[in-house]
């Protein structure tokens, strides 16, 4: 099945508690952490994830675009995130595993991504201890890029992956996403789509999360 996550960093935060009630047809939230050192935007943390948290049953999928992000795994935990992703850009490698662990002892599945410059062979290393893999199909920090296609061998070199070592991990894509771009992710082998302005900028919110996950 594909799992639809709409971005509410494309949301309107006047009234986000609507906008959130409005994409309640989707799989997961998706909920970009940024900190102006990873990445040169700084978008928001625990305080709009607790308040989300409070205002809906949706899983919560909490994409972490910071320095040294064990410093607050156990925090965006307790926050309310169901699903909490670290980059491995981000990480010295003893310090990813430590967060992985981290992430499982709160209870919560643990994801890793990947930028467009980092080879899917970064992932390896950590992969049979993952629920979730994200490849990131434009550069981490900005909403609204042009989606990379050259992301997508990358997509289906990550599927293979999962599929030789018969894992139960869900493979996402983030970036770029609307209705064409997503069938080609799909096809490639992802089966999460992030998707931010074109589910937040459509007039039908239902009928675009119905179109996009086909």
């Amino acid at each position: 099945m594909i799992k639809i996550a709409p971005s509410i960093l494309s949301a309107d935060f006047a009234k986000l508690a609507d906008e959130i009630s409005s994409v309640e047809s989707a799989d997961y939230l998706h909920f970009d952490v940024m900190d102006g050192v990873f990445v040169p935007n700084i978008s928001f943390g625990f305080p709009v994830l607790e308040s989300v948290r409070r205002v809906t049953d949706m899983v919560l999928d909490v994409h972490l675009m910071i320095d040294d992000p064990l410093r607050f795994t156990a925090r965006f935990a307790a926050a309310g995130a169901d699903i909490i992703t670290i980059h491995v850009e981000a990480e010295i490698s003893e310090n990813i595993h430590k967060a992985i662990a981290e992430i499982h002892k709160s209870g919560k599945k643990a994801g890793l991504s990947v930028s467009p410059k980092t080879s899917a062979a970064a992932l390896i290393p950590y992969i049979d201890s993952l629920d979730h893999v994200l490849v990131m199909t434009v550069e981490p920090g900005y909403g609204g890029q042009e989606f990379i296609g050259d992301m997508l061998p990358k997509i289906t070199e990550v599927r293979k992956a999962i599929g030789e070592r018969g894992l139960a991990c869900d493979l996402e894509v983030d970036g770029g996403i609307n209705n064409e771009t997503g069938k080609l992710c799909i096809a490639a082998g992802a089966n999460v789509l992030v998707a931010g302005s074109t589910i937040f900028h459509a007039s039908n919110r239902v009928a675009q999360i119905a179109q996009l996950r086909g």
